[in-house]
């Protein structure tokens, strides 16, 4: 079975940094895309950056400049590095990805989500 775990949420200040990490887990063939989205209170989920297999990354217009997606296959995870941080980036950020298990056919995986809070 297929399991994306996130870490690296928190509270920070307003132009402060934080880390996002995703680990896939589980009888895993292959990763192709994984990405990252965010749902702030009220709104609906968006996508913020996607990295293909072979390292060729997307961004929202929104975090272009401050956000930087990246992964490392051996390791099946992806990561987010968030700089310059906004109140407005403050959501619960998931991470996506489509896997193909050993067992099963090609399928988009969600993590639980984790909170980042960008606050003075």
């Amino acid at each position: 079975q297929v399991q994306l775990v996130e870490s690296g949420g928190g509270l920070v200040q307003p132009g402060g940094s934080l880390r996002l990490s995703c680990a896939a887990s589980g009888f895993i063939f292959t990763i192709n895309a994984m990405g990252w989205y965010r749902q702030a209170p009220g709104k609906q989920r968006e996508l913020v950056a996607t990295v293909t297999s072979g390292g060729s990354s997307t961004y929202a217009d929104s975090v272009k400049g401050r956000f930087t997606i990246s992964r490392d296959n051996a390791k099946n995870t992806v990561y987010l590095q968030m700089n310059s941080l906004k109140p407005e980036d403050t959501a619960v950020y998931y991470c996506n990805a489509n896997i193909q298990g050993w067992t099963t056919h090609l399928s988009n995986y969600w993590g639980q989500g984790t909170r980042v809070t960008v606050s003075s």
